[in-house]
Order: C-alpha cells, then sequence, then structure tokens
C-alpha cells in the first residue's frame, strides 16, 4: 500500500508506516455499548495509542494500512472526519442538561446542529463550538461557527481559529432563539459556501471579505 492509497477514513502517521482513525463521537458523548465496542477493539488489534481529542473524539493510533477496514468494521461507528473539506466536529459543553451554571440545552442544538451538517462539502474544514452559558467552554470564539447561550437565548459568532493563526471570533447576534440561531447558522454556511475560495477557513474569509459584508448578506 502506497501512501496515495491511504484506507477510507484513515490518517497515515509520522513513521509512513501506521494509521490512525477517529470514529465519530458527537459532542463528545459515550455510551456503556460506545465504550465496550472501543475496549473490545482495542485489546483485540492491540491499538497502542488510544488518545481524546481536542474535539471531544477519540482517536485510535498506531494500527497497519490492512487492518483499518476490519477495525471500522468492529468498531460499527461513522467515521469522524479529520482531513476532508467539510465539518470536523461539533463541540460541546453540558449546559442545562448537567452544569448548574448552564442556562442553554447546548447538547440537544449541538447535536441538531451536527446532524444538519455532518457530510456536507465546505471550501474548508468547519469546527463548531457550543457552549450553554457565557463562559463559552466550548471554544466557540475560535471556533467557525461559536454558539455561547445566555439567559436571553443564545449569541452566535463566526470566524475564528485557534490555530497559528490564531483570530477571535465576530459577533454576528445576540439573543437568539433558537430557531433563530439555527437558521441564521444556515444563512451564514451558504453565504461562507457561495464566496470562500476553496481552503479559506472563515478566518481568513472574514478577513478578506470583511464581517460587515457578511453581516449585511446574513442579517
Amino acid at each position: 500500500m502506497t501512501v496515495t492509497e491511504a484506507p477510507e477514513g484513515a490518517i497515515l502517521q509520522r513513521d509512513k508506516e501506521t494509521y490512525a482513525i477517529v470514529p465519530r463521537t458527537p459532542m463528545g458523548m459515550l455510551s456503556p455499548d460506545i465504550l465496550e465496542r472501543l475496549l473490545s477493539v482495542v485489546k483485540k488489534w492491540d491499538i497502542p495509542i488510544v488518545k481524546i481529542t481536542s474535539g471531544q473524539r477519540i482517536a485510535l493510533v498506531g494500527m497497519k494500512g490492512e487492518d483499518v477496514d476490519p477495525i471500522w468494521e468492529d468498531l460499527g461507528r461513522d467515521i469522524g472526519r479529520a482531513t476532508e473539506l467539510c465539518v470536523h466536529y461539533v463541540q460541546a459543553c453540558p449546559g442545562t442538561s448537567v452544569c448548574r451554571l448552564g442556562v442553554q440545552d447546548s447538547l440537544s442544538l449541538g447535536a441538531e446542529i451536527e446532524k444538519a451538517y455532518i457530510g456536507v462539502d465546505f471550501p474548508a474544514k468547519v469546527k463548531f463550538g457550543v457552549s450553554g452559558c457565557p463562559l463559552s467552554c466550548a471554544e466557540g470564539k475560535v471556533r467557525d461557527v461559536g454558539i455561547t447561550g445566555s439567559k436571553k437565548g443564545f449569541n452566535l459568532h463566526f470566524g475564528g481559529n485557534a490555530g497559528n493563526r490564531a483570530r477571535i471570533a465576530d459577533t454576528i447576534a445576540e439573543d437568539l432563539s433558537r430557531e433563530e440561531v439555527v437558521a441564521l447558522t444556515a444563512k451564514l454556511l451558504d453565504y461562507y459556501r457561495a464566496n470562500a475560495n476553496k481552503r479559506e477557513r472563515t478566518a481568513r474569509f472574514v478577513e478578506r471579505v470583511g464581517i460587515e459584508t457578511i453581516r449585511a448578506a446574513v442579517l
């Protein structure tokens, strides 16, 4: 197997011989069944590294190329995209589900957003951060799309990045209802898809086009 023939859903590692995979774990939520399946797979295939990622996902690292497909079959999980031009993950805090500080339901909103956009192509990778209170534990202001709960509703942010050219996202609108934040997110992403250059992340897109131009187009 050559470098250009990487198995579906696998990422070639530094040694140019082994691969990593990232099963989808929406908002970092796990169940006994998922945990048991992961444990079984890690033991059966002697996977040397299991790592929780910054995007609330679990990476399995160090497998041989010929083992990738049967490992996916044993996992029974969807691929969590990590290199393609699409949504990579929706990060979310516990919100009102369990956190005493939560004022909005971030987990169910995150699940709704993930369902809407997983599998949709974009000009570049897109990451979401959905928080249930102004403390913004899901780091929405350094994500492409950030949603932060407040006592009056949700605030929507766009154009954040935590990479080597970090950028704090701009606030597009505040005190939105759940329905309004979902609809405005759709408008923002439609505008981004229609006008961004290939591989242009939202942070660079905002810098090139201007946040006022974007606001005028979507509000």
